[in-house]
């Protein structure tokens, strides 16, 4: 059991009902009636929110929901679940945001809110996608959220090179469940690690957070003068 006060972000693994709970925990994995209240729907929603918004911590969701599935006693069922809600939610975020991208480059402000995702783009780096999208096509898109930073810059290469919808949803879905193993097994080396999930849950967040924030510090520190 953690220490009072530990806090630790929990998504409960599969229950009858096959539903999972995600909320704020004090070191025990909720009871089952919370967790059939809240469930699944609780997860895709967050990451589906996730991806249109990109203030939530999905990745470190995703990772922490895989810990307490891996604990619980239905092994394989939860895992599998955590895997599918979490991609189907970020698919469905990706494939909403790109489409309203697309209605915005094509209504009468749409200049207004090209700029305002440009804006969430460093300059560099949506030259950068651009490129790589023009010599590699989609196989960039598929790649792009593994890398850190790398979904909006690519997305935005892909509105202003005009990629039908279709096109893009096809990519997005291999780079989904991409997106989805990879934390998803995160979560599952933390959970492996230690027999109690708040701990597991605490090093999963922790490498979501690295692997996240790493390499773009690491790009400031690098552009510092001596």
């Amino acid at each position: 059991m953690a220490p009072a006060g530990a806090g630790a972000l929990l998504v409960g693994g599969p229950v009858p009902g096959g539903l999972v709970v995600l909320g704020a925990a004090a070191g025990t994995v909720p009871d089952e009636s919370t967790q059939q209240v809240v469930g699944y729907p609780a997860l895709f929603v967050l990451v589906a929110l996730g991806a249109l918004v990109p203030v939530i911590p999905t990745g470190a969701l995703v990772s922490s929901a895989a810990v307490v599935a891996f604990h619980h006693r239905t092994l394989p069922v939860g895992l599998l679940l955590v895997f599918a809600v979490a991609a189907f939610g970020a698919f469905v975020g990706d494939v909403a945001l790109y489409w309203l991208g697309q209605r915005g480059v094509r209504s009468r402000r749409g200049a207004r809110r090209l700029s305002a995702l440009r804006e969430r783009v460093a300059p560099e780096r949506l030259a950068a996608a651009q490129r790589q999208l023009t010599e590699h096509g989609v196989a960039v898109l598929v790649l792009s959220r593994l890398v850190p930073a790398g979904r909006i810059p690519v997305m935005a290469a892909c509105l202003l090179a005009g990629m039908p919808l279709r096109t893009f949803a096809r990519a997005d879905a291999l780079a989904c469940l991409a997106w989805a193993a990879t934390y998803q097994l995160i979560g599952i080396l933390g959970g492996s690690l230690f027999a109690e999930p708040w701990k597991g849950v605490a090093l999963a967040v922790g490498l979501t957070v690295l692997l996240s924030a790493g390499p773009t510090a690491w790009r400031r520190l690098r552009r510092r003068p001596s």
